[in-house]
């Protein structure tokens, strides 16, 4: 039984950049049950915990913005379950605030519009005036066909309307800096690597998504989360 939902932020350092999203979600998980909290599980013959992250971060990606939404069978304070989940978290993975939203709210994959990213591209793969040239054409560009392959799987689609913005913000040590606003919404989540590819870059030195944009509660939103906490005196 759902009594509460907490959300948490966090970011991700390069040391836990290497964990898949079942891992980060497993990490959640066995955090949360050695800090004795009362996870909500999922009926059913193989019972799951309640756990739902925001938008799936990419092997190798360190990231300042992550969202993840865990359910309790009890309620508990936030600021307690914070304390009590930050040391048993695995390097790399640092929590930043807890709050409460309302268990029959709208789900936080729900509310995610786009993501901002943060890339370095190394200074001696291109020019700064080639990265301009060849953003400028992508951004002129009406369709960008694209393929995302994963293991055996090849999904086609249109790449250029996934990019909200796209900009060269600076130089910095012997790096490009890119600035990438892509939408993350159901079916519609642009990658900062394809990105790349269609400017003709193939690796970068580092990604990083530095921002997440979630939908501003409305209020009818803000009615829901209401529900199932306690009347004040």
């Amino acid at each position: 039984m759902k009594a509460q939902r907490l959300r948490f932020r966090y970011r991700v350092a390069l040391e836990a950049s290497v964990l898949s999203q079942r891992e980060l979600v497993g990490a959640w998980e066995n955090a949360a049950k050695a800090a004795g909290l009362p996870l909500a599980y999922s009926e059913g013959k193989r019972p799951a915990a309640q756990i739902s992250v925001a938008a799936p971060l990419p092997l190798n990606v360190t990231s300042d913005s992550e969202r993840v939404d865990v359910f309790f069978g009890e309620r508990v304070d936030p600021g307690e379950a914070r304390a009590l989940i930050t040391p048993q978290l695995p390097p790399g993975i640092e929590l930043m605030a807890a709050e409460e939203v309302g268990v029959g709210g709208p789900s936080l994959q729900s509310q995610l519009r786009w993501a901002e990213y943060e890339v370095e591209v190394p200074a001696g793969s291109v020019s700064a005036e080639g990265l301009r040239r060849a953003i400028a054409d992508l951004l002129r560009a009406d369709t960008l066909p694209s393929e995302y392959r994963r293991e055996s799987k090849v999904r086609l689609y249109d790449l250029r309307p996934l990019i909200l913005d796209l900009r060269l913000q600076e130089r910095r040590d012997d790096a490009l800096v890119l600035c990438m606003r892509l939408r993350a919404e159901p079916e519609m989540t642009g990658r900062a690597d394809q990105v790349l590819l269609a400017l003709g870059i193939a690796q970068a030195g580092r990604i990083h998504r530095r921002r997440l944009y979630l939908e501003e509660a409305q209020a009818a939103v803000l009615a829901y989360r209401r529900l199932g906490e306690p009347e004040e005196g």
